[in-house]
């Protein structure tokens, strides 16, 4: 059954259903209520539901309607609600005017002000309020009512045919209704209880299709993409582990076994690696590299800018000197001469590992034998980009890494086809970075923090959310904040940092920095990801509370990568109290959860994400819980019905 065959879809009625993304049978019955109002007759003088008013009355005036902002409209009248002169406004609901008439008894439900006498109405019902009702509230658009999308839902309900997507079994063990009555349940309900059994049908049978999809997905990739067994020589990798100039957390040595495996296995290592900044991250995947050498095959790391990819290559360096692994770097700025020396080697197999920016995907970069691909910080690249380094082999194991620790809830989601592992205890001698929120008005107790660690030879990071003064915003910016720290440590060296500034300015800079030629470095968030200077101890965040947490603590990463004890100051007068959080936190993971609940899914990275899930009666958050269920509950089924 099609929408134009319900009673009163016309050609123009489709178009405002496809505005509201109903295209199909399928979206209109799907189509569940945002809300639902309880409505429940509320004494006007009771103080406790003036948040909450619910009461019917008779409209006393003929409604006006004035215009706000362009297209924005506000409809008032007067009406008599239990012996009271109320004036009433509704926002946005120009449409009822021709139906709001004095003398009619209507039910309205809002904000009352008994000073004002005046009630703002989230919604208004056109008919008298019985004992007690549920009222579906729904997204609607211009020209379509809520009683006539309950009317086209209602219609579509007896003529399409509902198949329940959960398994019987699973009907059976959790006592869920049937889909179909589900279904007619929320978009009409008679009672609470009742409802609440069907939103549960409901939205376990949403978070089993998806989770299903999602296992048959990986099902489908581990069926389809065969990887080559690599025979690695295991005692010359335990070897190279047991001579690291330091010992393996209890995570590190979990993750790498995994990973190790999975290059054994038949099947395509997908996997992503995630933990805190300083975690060992680099370490694991380097191990990794070095074990595919022993089986005969290249590894290449694509970093996400040059900064972070010449850092891996130092390491890389070090951590490989007193084996035969031959390491090379390739970036975009090379002269072409150097770049054509690459390109040999890695022909003809004189390159283990190939470290570079996303000079690695050029036309150019043919690898003889590549069998691993690691790209750092994952999330800084696109799709495309990353499909074609894999491309560069025929079926190489992917290895993604990231600092920013993703909430088991958005992992286990966008992930789904994917292995996630994690990283959480960080490496001996570290010692837990202090923080402090600090007002504008002590910031003298934070410059002595920062004279402090000057005194002692260490280094601070000054970070500020904007480059210059903007007439549109009053927060600090670098070029105020380098004058003002000039004048304050008149016998230090102050840098600065910005993303206006060339490649060839930043670099310069950073080596600076990291030389301990700049003492101080105040710079905008550009040094959040990639930059390691062991000696710096102190980090100042000024306007910390533009920044969410999951930010703040990437940026709290840059210090406490020594045994010497850190600092980090939050300086804001705003929002003290999310901030907080930071001051107890320390575990990245815990911290991007609770920026998760307070900035939302789509948000978490400061951007939405493209991918980020967006169900239509579930939510990610708020039915974790569920989601893990659903999941074993998967995972089981499709093991008996494999």
């Amino acid at each position: 059954m099609k929408l134009n065959e319900i009673s009163g879809i016309g050609p123009k009625m489709v178009e405002k259903l496809n505005s509201i993304n109903i295209y199909n049978m399928d979206d209109l019955i799907r189509d569940y209520p945002y809300r639902f109002d309880v409505l429940k007759k509320r004494d006007i003088n009771d103080e406790r539901y003036f948040d909450n008013f619910v009461s019917d009355g008779v409209v006393l005036s003929v409604p006006v309607i004035s215009f706000f902002k362009g297209r924005m409209n506000r409809l008032t009248f007067r009406c008599n609600i239990q012996n009271k002169l109320v004036k009433v406004t509704i926002f946005n609901r120009a449409f009822l005017k021709n139906s709001i008439t004095p003398g009619k008894v209507i039910t309205v439900i809002g904000k009352y002000n008994p000073k004002m006498e005046v009630l703002t109405c989230t919604n208004i019902i056109l008919k008298p309020l019985n004992k007690k009702e549920i009222i579906p509230v729904y997204h609607l658009c211009k020209g379509l009512t809520s009683k006539q999308l309950r009317g086209f839902i209602n219609e579509g309900l007896k003529h399409y045919d509902v198949k329940n997507n959960v398994p019987d079994e699973l009907m059976k063990k959790y006592g869920f209704i049937n889909e179909g009555d589900a279904l007619k349940i929320v978009h009409n309900p008679d009672d609470e209880d009742t409802l609440k059994e069907a939103l549960k049908t409901l939205k376990y049978e949403e978070l089993f299709t998806y989770m299903l999809k999602v296992r048959m997905l990986k099902k489908k990739n581990e069926e389809h993409n065969k990887a080559f067994v690599k025979k690695i020589n295991e005692e010359k990798v335990n070897d190279f582990i047991k001579k690291l100039p330091f010992e393996l957390t209890k995570d590190q040595l979990k993750v790498t076994e995994d990973m190790l495996n999975d290059l054994k296995d038949y099947t395509k290592m997908n996997r992503l690696l995630q933990g805190d900044v300083g975690s060992g991250k680099t370490v694991v995947s380097f191990i990794l590299a070095y074990a595919c050498y022993t089986a005969g095959y290249q590894s290449a790391m694509m970093a996400p800018t040059e900064v972070l990819a010449k850092q891996h290559y130092k390491n890389a360096l070090d951590l490989f000197k007193n084996t035969d692994l031959k390491v090379s770097l390739l970036t975009g700025k090379m002269k072409q001469k150097e770049k054509k020396e690459i390109y040999n080697k890695l022909k003809n197999n004189e390159i283990d590992l190939l470290i570079g920016t996303h000079a690695l995907i050029s036309d150019g970069t043919y690898f003889n034998n590549l069998g691993l691909v690691i790209t750092d910080e994952q999330h800084r690249f696109g799709v495309n980009q990353r499909l074609k380094l894999k491309d560069k082999a025929l079926s190489p194991d992917v290895l993604m890494m990231s600092a920013t620790p993703i909430p088991r809830t958005y992992a286990l989601t966008i992930y789904g086809d994917t292995d996630v592992s994690s990283i959480k205890s960080m490496p001996k001698g570290r010692k837990k970075v202090i923080t402090c929120v600090k007002k504008t008005n002590e910031l003298k107790d934070v410059l002595q923090g920062v004279y402090d660690a000057l005194k002692n030879n260490n280094q601070a990071y000054v970070i500020s959310p904007m480059i210059e003064e903007n007439e549109s915003a009053d927060y600090t910016n670098v070029n105020d904040l380098k004058h003002k720290f000039e004048l304050a440590f008149k016998n230090y060296s102050i840098g600065m940092l910005h993303g206006k500034m060339d490649d060839e300015e930043k670099e310069k800079v950073m080596k600076e920095f990291k030389e301990g030629k700049i003492n101080i470095l105040i710079s905008t968030t550009v040094i959040e990801v990639g930059v390691d200077v062991k000696n710096a101890t102190v980090m100042v965040i000024f306007d910390a509370d533009r920044f969410g947490l999951s930010q703040l603590h990437q940026l709290r990463g840059r210090v406490g990568r020594n045994n010497v004890q850190s600092y980090c100051y939050l300086i804001s007068d705003k929002d003290t109290k999310r901030l907080k959080i930071m001051e107890e936190e320390s575990d990245g993971f815990k911290i991007s959860e609770a920026d998760f609940k307070l900035r939302g899914q789509g948000d978490l990275f400061g951007s939405r994400q493209s991918g980020a899930l967006s169900f239509k009666l579930s939510d990610v958050r708020r039915d974790y819980d569920l989601l893990v269920k659903v999941r074993d509950d998967v995972n089981e089924y499709m093991k008996k019905n494999n």
